[in-house]
């Protein structure tokens, strides 16, 4: 117990990027592309009425990949099935009473946030009145309200192993941790459940003392974050672009710190972006902030000091209800933006334009990746419509394929045993009775493998023309390199050689003519 007291809070994410997470991967190409087709479009409305919607949210198990859920402005939330077959003629309209099978009312308020918990069974639901409700989606019916933040509830996130634990951050300047198996009291057959722990004032401006309470949002708490380890959050504020990192077992200060500006010494220009969303990948490696300098910063959460890794632009982050996701498998981010587009970079590639997803008519703030279907993405707008997208990675129609497959062979294989046999074979001359002469008789003739490769190139270039003697170094190696000598004469044919010419001692490596 005290040597798991004592070790350093980020050692279990240490392990896990030694050990490595069972993610799917997309295949890897050096040329390749994204490539994007937009699937079908919903529309957000409710009686008629339409309204923006806020948040979405894919299922997290495999069994109901296919499942998202949507939040909005007038409080309500509504399932889709993203596997419906929709026709390319429907319209917007229609694809929303075949594709989304529930829908309630969770909230007399807009509702930011949502989240999958318990196998997908529970729905956690972030909300303007300034609760957090836990839904049973079977059941439709709400399980508990958790109550003590005195503002709007922006961001929530479970642990990641633990559903009954959560953090949730509000625009009152706290972050709060609950723990949903401690009901304090009951009312209209809802669970009334308190915070275990509250941290007031966690992303303070350092004007505000003088400020006062005059800008209630200067503090907000606009993403939080359970990383992987189990026991650190991770929080990012309105004031500023600095990233928090607490320790869940003692919250009275932050154990670490970053910044994108972390060698600036100019306090203004510090505090003149703040953070508006945050996103990690399913090993816990990667974290992402997207800022309202219109950026994206990636960190390494085992290289915090070094700031961000990488950064990414090209979006406009013009509010702070834009959000940005990684994808599980840590290769691509996706953002929304206000110009009406949605952005996807490749990890590797910062520099490289991004991937445009057009489509909507107005600012995109809400997006989501299916953590089981590769590829597929959702994306929500104040267009009033939630569309569904698929993105695939294709090689680049101006690579060479012919070399570039040239240059994998030569690298990645070598020439087998039977075809080394079988060329050793079909190009070996018939003996001559001229060969065993008498001067030849005298000593046996012992002679390595270069040196017949060097007397059969000497044999050829005595009957071929003046003009190709003229033959340089370079295509002579080259000519080497593909006689069926050099690969028996390969290292591997040492280690492994063909069955035909099988040799026990290093005496026998050598061929003896009589």
């Amino acid at each position: 117990m005290e040597n798991s007291r004592s070790r350093s809070v980020f050692v279990d994410i240490g392990l896990r990027e030694l050990n490595g997470f069972r993610v799917r991967k997309r295949p890897f190409f050096a040329d390749s592309e994204l490539v994007c087709r937009e699937i079908a479009g919903v529309a957000v409305e409710h009686d008629g009425y339409r309204t923006p919607p806020l948040a979405v949210s894919f299922c997290k198990s495999s069994r109901h990949s296919q499942v998202f859920a949507v939040s909005d402005e007038d409080g309500h939330v509504s399932l889709f099935n993203s596997n419906h077959k929709f026709a390319s003629s429907a319209t917007h309209q229609e694809n929303t009473e075949n594709a989304r099978f529930r829908d309630w009312i969770a909230h007399n308020n807009a509702v930011f946030d949502v989240s999958w918990i318990k196998d997908d069974s529970c729905l956690l639901t972030a909300s303007g009145d300034q609760t957090i409700k836990v839904w049973d989606v079977e059941e439709n019916k709400c399980t508990g309200v958790l109550i003590g933040h005195t503002g709007t509830v922006k961001s929530m996130c479970p642990h990641p192993t633990n559903s009954d634990l959560l953090v949730s951050g509000s625009r009152d300047g706290c972050f709060a941790l609950w723990d949903l198996r401690c009901k304090s009291s009951s009312h209209k057959e809802e669970f009334c459940i308190n915070s275990t722990g509250m941290v007031k004032g966690a992303h303070l401006s350092p004007l505000s003392k003088r400020i006062g309470r005059r800008k209630a949002a200067s503090s907000s708490i606009t993403s939080v974050l359970y990383l992987k380890d189990e026991i650190t959050i991770a929080t990012a504020g309105a004031p500023d672009s600095a990233l928090k990192f607490w320790d869940t077992r003692k919250l009275k200060v932050p154990i670490a710190q970053a910044s994108p500006q972390s060698g600036t010494t100019n306090t203004k220009e510090k505090s003149a972006h703040g953070i508006v969303s945050l996103s990690q990948d399913s090993s816990g490696t990667f974290l992402t902030a997207s800022c309202k300098d219109n950026r994206i910063y990636l960190y390494n959460i085992l290289q915090l000091d070094k700031g961000p890794v990488q950064s990414f632009s090209g979006c406009r982050i013009g509010s702070f209800f834009v959000r940005t996701m990684i994808s599980p498998d840590g290769e691509q981010i996706l953002s929304g933006s206000s110009d009406g587009n949605a952005y996807i970079w490749q990890v590797n590639k910062p520099q490289v334009d991004p991937t445009i997803l057009k489509g909507h008519d107005n600012e995109v703030s809400a997006v989501d990746w299916s953590p089981s279907e590769i590829g597929k993405v959702v994306t929500a707008s104040d267009d009033f419509t939630v569309r569904l997208w698929n993105i695939e990675i294709n090689r680049c129609s101006n690579a060479n394929p012919t070399a570039s497959t040239s240059r994998v062979k030569r690298r990645v294989t070598a020439m087998s045993n039977t075809e080394a046999k079988e060329r050793l074979e079909s190009n070996k001359e018939p003996e001559s009775p001229q060969k065993n002469s008498s001067d030849n008789q005298s000593m046996p003739n012992i002679r390595t493998p270069e040196a017949q490769m060097k007397k059969t190139s000497l044999s050829s270039s005595s009957s071929s023309s003046s003009s190709s003697l003229s033959l340089s170094s370079l295509e002579e190696d080259k000519m080497c390199e593909k006689t069926p000598e050099t690969a028996v004469n390969s290292p591997s044919s040492v280690l492994n050689p063909p069955s035909s010419v099988k040799r026990r001692t290093i005496r026998d490596y050598f061929l003896v003519t009589p």
